[in-house]
């Protein structure tokens, strides 16, 4: 088993997106437990610099989060989301899966093709199963790309907007997971807002 601790260490080590059980199994030897090696590794890193973490499915090395403070200069960068992004990408964060007949139910206005394809160009969100419901619309969900940027085992652990701000992921303008109701001033701003008025801050 330390053998195979060793093994699947130096594989999510390096491997630049976070690995599943399966694929640790196709690359070590037959007859490999790499669940079980990982439930060893993830003991052997506890308390240390680095962290072995669950994301979605997959499994990958971490950096602790109280140190992410010491990768801000290297890892830093800006991704400028208008406010019609932001809210679309926080409804289906929090009310997945959700049609866009949904979405534009929740905000009030119309979602503009643009904004959706932006998302989706991130693969911070992805196609979901279509509804059973007349017409069989498609259904949108985050992905775990979405999960990894934001340090998620799984959407169920969003944070609030308190933590977003401290870890400086939002600005103080509209804020991820606070989505205007219809009737609210800020749900009837026009979608085509110039980006950049709005910012989400990438980890």
């Amino acid at each position: 088993m330390a053998e195979q601790e060793r093994m699947v260490e130096a594989i999510l080590f390096g491997s630049a997106e976070p690995v599943t059980v399966r694929e640790l199994e196709a690359r070590m030897p037959h007859g490999s437990d790499p669940a079980e090696a990982l439930v060893q590794l993830r003991r052997h890193y506890e308390g240390r610099g680095v962290r072995v973490v669950r994301v979605g499915d997959a499994w990958a090395i971490r950096t602790a989060p109280d140190l992410g403070f010491l990768m801000q200069k290297e890892t830093v960068e800006t991704r400028k989301l208008s406010r019609a992004a932001i809210e679309t990408l926080a409804i289906v964060a929090y009310h997945q899966p959700v049609t866009r007949a949904e979405i534009e139910e929740i905000r009030g206005v119309s979602v503009s093709r643009g904004t959706v394809d932006q998302l989706l160009e991130m693969e911070w969100i992805r196609f979901g199963r279509r509804k059973m419901t007349p017409g069989r619309p498609i259904t949108f969900v985050v992905t775990q790309e979405f999960l990894d940027q934001f340090g998620l085992e799984s959407a169920r652990d969003l944070p609030g907007l308190k933590e977003l701000r401290a870890a400086g992921l939002l600005d103080n303008r509209p804020p991820l997971g606070t989505i205007p109701l219809p009737g609210d001033s800020d749900a009837d701003e026009d979608e085509d807002e110039a980006p950049g008025q709005s910012e989400l801050f990438e980890d």
